[in-house]
């Protein structure tokens, strides 16, 4: 049998400025990476934002897109794994893992296998019709992602390698799917990607009632299952550089876009 992982859990969010929570991950993959941190996981509330991949960056549409997330109340960050745009909001799990390796490119299949497995136990402890895989016409799609009765995406992943790390992360919805539905129009109308809002879903959704609390508690379960997690927090060196990489991180609005 292999040796179990301890993974540093932080449940700490920084939502405020937009590109805060971005930078934090980021920081602390860059930690991981150099050593100086062990394998950290961020299970957190985000604030209301629009990451966007660096495709939809090169879209001729980008800004407009930014504008009609601003029009919606959400501000744009830059992802920090790969994909298109995905949405954040308060009634979303925001998850940032940083895995420490010296060839992470060998393992990002498994890596992806790994978290999916884990949502997956955690949404059917709740009652959820769990199940891995990419939903036709879903946003951001994956063949990762986890869908309720293979008909709405509930969460989804992506990855970045860096030189002795990856960085897996993504999102949970727990509720709120209309205001994922509603931003996400015309944001994809602008970026020129055609989808089908009829596949966005929340646990909510499919168990009514269910909390965010809730939710939370049952991934950590999940991990619990395979890790020995350590409560952890961020340190004054990780928010020092974080404060660098902030701006790197953030997208602002074109002029005239109002939240």
């Amino acid at each position: 049998m292999s040796e179990r992982r301890t993974i540093e859990l932080v449940r700490e969010g920084f939502p405020r400025p937009a590109g805060m929570d971005t930078a934090v991950s980021r920081a602390i993959l860059s930690r991981v990476s150099d050593g100086q941190l062990p394998e950290s996981l961020r299970l957190h509330r985000p604030a209301s934002i629009v990451a966007f991949g660096p495709k939809d960056r090169l879209a001729p549409g980008f800004a407009d897109a930014v504008g009609a997330a601003a029009a919606h109340g959400f501000s744009s960050v830059h992802r920090l794994a790969g994909g298109r745009a995905a949405v954040f909001h308060e009634e979303t799990i925001a998850f940032s893992w940083a895995i420490p390796s010296e060839n992470a490119r060998t393992g990002i299949t498994e890596r992806f296998d790994e978290v999916a497995a884990i949502m997956v136990e955690a949404f059917r402890s709740l009652g959820v019709d769990a199940r891995v895989g990419e939903v036709p016409g879903e946003y951001c799609p994956g063949a990762h992602s986890v869908n309720a009765r293979g008909a709405r995406k509930v969460m989804g992943v992506g990855q970045r390698i860096v030189r002795r790390a990856a960085h897996v992360g993504g999102v949970v919805v727990v509720g709120g799917s209309k205001r994922i539905r509603d931003v996400l129009v015309p944001v994809y109308a602008a970026l020129g990607l055609a989808w089908d809002p009829d596949t966005v879903g929340s646990l909510e959704d499919e168990v009514p009632g269910v909390t965010w609390d809730e939710a939370e508690g049952a991934v950590i379960d999940a991990l619990s299952v395979r890790f020995d997690l350590r409560p952890a927090t961020v340190d004054a060196g990780v928010l020092a550089l974080a404060a660098t990489l902030r701006h790197d991180a953030e997208v602002a609005p074109p002029v005239g876009a109002g939240a």
